[in-house]
């Protein structure tokens, strides 16, 4: 019994091992190479309206979304091969929430032309998480934490002094998931559900 209880503890090890083993250069490869596909997507005439908004009968307040719209946009999300459907649902839950937020007055009322009265790509690309873009070719990865099926990075400007000036402090943080043997964005940071449905001025 005790040979049988220490083969246990050592089969509980290897696989604690396994799962925390760092992510290898082939990995780091298709991971940064996948944030950089998203990003250059997102900045695509291919992406999508990242807020389809409908106005009321004169055209001067949003009152919500175009859900018709909104559904067309998931499906092409979800087309691109890039995102978990985690991603996708939460980015669903985002609008959905605006929307109610909208309807039920707990926003501000919002005047078209104005900037949203949410934090959710309130003047600034979530995509990016700022107002803050580079040529993707200096882009570069810097790992956080991972394991075999999961990862958390920052995405920055590398230190190319002749593409990274002013954007030293620059980090946007995201995580990936391996779904079939394929590496997809799972989280991005401007897309945080809890300070994406953020009134605007409201900490």
């Amino acid at each position: 019994m005790k040979s049988f209880g220490i083969i246990i503890i050592g089969l509980i090890l290897i696989s604690c091992n396994q799962d925390n083993q760092k992510p290898t250069t082939k990995d780091k490869e298709q991971i940064q190479n996948l944030v950089k596909e998203v990003l250059e997507w997102a900045d695509s005439k291919n992406s999508i309206d990242l807020l389809p908004v409908i106005t009321d009968k004169n055209n001067k307040i949003y009152i919500g979304f175009d859900f018709e719209k909104h559904e067309q946009n998931l499906n092409k999300i979800k087309a691109t091969n890039l995102f978990t459907d985690g991603f996708i649902a939460n980015y669903n839950q985002i609008i959905l929430t605006l929307d109610k937020g909208l309807k039920n007055g707990e926003y501000e009322q919002w005047l078209v032309g104005d900037l949203p009265p949410f934090i959710f790509a309130n003047d600034h690309s979530p995509w990016w998480d700022g107002q803050e873009s580079f040529s993707l070719e200096h882009g570069v990865i810097e790992l956080i934490s991972s394991d075999r099926n999961n990862g958390e990075y920052y995405f920055r400007c590398g230190n190319n002094q002749n593409g990274c000036e002013g954007l030293e402090n620059y980090k946007m943080r995201f995580k990936v998931s391996k779904e079939s043997n394929k590496w997809k964005i799972s989280y991005l940071e401007g897309f945080e559900f809890k300070e994406s449905t953020r009134k605007d001025g409201v900490l």
